[in-house]
């Protein structure tokens, strides 16, 4: 019987990010966490990689293999290619076994993405072998990851920043009063470090290096004790190999307009949320959730500008997914909150 029920269970919840690719199998978890990228042979069409050996290779590629990143601010820039990525992680996540049943699949979306990029979002899913297809905002999918009490007649703000977009919703009976979406988050903080490098040290680094920069000294408000990290990259004017030391406030220079764009959506959000519900978010507080929330202080900086509680979940990113996940497990609610 257990045999069986194993044939049968492959109900999955996946995070579709702009940076990285969560997969939930249903009994099991979280099976997959992959950076959302393919390395492709340009004259074969073949992939060659794809998720953590794909990233390995970025910016290291001859010119006949290229690095493709199929999902550009949380929606799907390469149909082709994301069809692929997204049917190798199905694959992976379920062992290659062959099911009894097609899989039911639940996937996190922007708030802000049009009708057009949804329908490509369901065809890719369905293309891969999928028998149902469920939408459901990011914002209220971390909010049902994060415990929040989203079913009841109560405000609830989670601010969601991934790779490609910022979602910022007001949640309250199972339904998003008002959104904010900004397609301002991980990325750009990444591209900001490279183009502030560049511009003070004429000094060109890889995205790599730069999302390392921003894990490792990057900041959004001073830091109790000061880092400085060693960068290496080319010097744009004698066009050779170069060695710099960058402390954490050239960062927090660098990352200011990113921070401030999303302060300011935070702002907008708050500006428009019913007087009612505003009263339980100075209660309850702000909600962090998403990869870019675990920049160093950027909790405190949001609380010093709001003046409101705010509170990051406990694996931000891993939230969306396990969000996900439940909704497999309670039908009657995905079905309530999911899109047409």
């Amino acid at each position: 019987m257990s045999w069986l029920k194993e044939k049968l269970l492959c109900d999955l919840a996946i995070d579709l990010g702009t940076a990285n690719t969560l997969v939930f199998l249903k009994g099991k978890g979280i099976v997959v966490q992959e950076p959302s990228i393919v390395v492709v042979n340009k004259q074969s069409g073949k992939v060659e990689a794809v998720g953590k050996r794909a990233k390995e290779m970025l910016g290291k590629t001859p010119t006949d293999i290229i690095t493709i990143k199929p999902m550009r601010d949380g929606v799907i820039a390469d149909f082709e290619i994301a069809e692929k990525m997204i049917d190798y992680f199905i694959k992976q996540a379920t062992n290659n076994r062959i099911f009894l049943i097609r899989p039911r699949i639940v996937i996190g979306i922007p708030t802000g993405i049009t009708q057009v990029e949804r329908r490509a979002v369901k065809d890719v899913a369905l293309r891969a072998k999928a028998s149902d297809v469920y939408l459901v905002q990011q914002p209220v999918v971390a909010s049902v990851g994060a415990d929040l009490p989203i079913s009841e007649p109560t405000g609830n703000m989670i601010v969601d920043i991934g790779g490609g977009t910022t979602d910022i919703a007001v949640i309250s009976m199972n339904g998003i009063v008002f959104n904010h979406s900004i397609r301002i988050a991980g990325n750009e903080m990444d591209e900001a470090i490279i183009q502030y490098l560049k511009k003070k040290y004429n000094l060109l680094i890889g995205e790599k290096s730069a999302e390392q920069m921003k894990m490792d000294i990057g900041s959004a408000y001073p830091l109790d004790e000061p880092l400085t990290m060693e960068v290496k990259g080319r010097d744009l004017r004698e066009g050779i190999p170069k060695v710099i030391v960058v402390d954490d406030q050239e960062i927090r220079e660098a990352l200011e307009d990113v921070v401030s764009a999303i302060i300011n959506a935070i702002r907008v959000t708050l500006e428009k949320t019913p007087p009612e519900l505003s009263a339980d978010i100075i209660d309850r507080g702000i909600i962090l959730t998403g990869g870019g929330s675990l920049l160093k202080n950027l909790d405190k900086r949001i609380r010093e500008e709001t003046k409101l509680p705010v509170f990051i979940t406990d694996d931000p990113l891993t939230t969306v997914v396990l969000g996900a996940g439940k909704l497999l497990d309670d039908i009657d609610l995905l079905k309530k909150i999911s899109l047409p």
